[in-house]
């Protein structure tokens, strides 16, 4: 069972508005626990297979920065 983190940001719209919905504040939490606990398990394991610490962290920001938002509209 993955360990709770109660550190998670307060969640914010774009225009800086909290969100304050329970269930959405519960299912960001819920969510951002899940990929924290499977982030660190793949971590670890490559540090178990002799994989350098300094290119796996490399390696996740790339994936974050290569995510996008499939709901955000394109300008013209």
């Amino acid at each position: 069972m993955a360990k709770k983190n109660k550190t998670w940001p307060t969640w914010k719209r774009d225009d800086k508005s909290v969100v304050s919905c329970t269930e959405k504040i519960k299912v960001m939490g819920d969510n951002f626990d899940e990929i924290q606990q499977i982030v660190q398990d793949a971590f670890e394991d490559g540090l178990l297979m002799e994989v350098s610490d300094d290119q796996m962290r490399q390696t996740l920001i790339s994936m974050i920065d290569k995510l996008h938002n499939p709901l955000k509209k394109k300008s013209n």
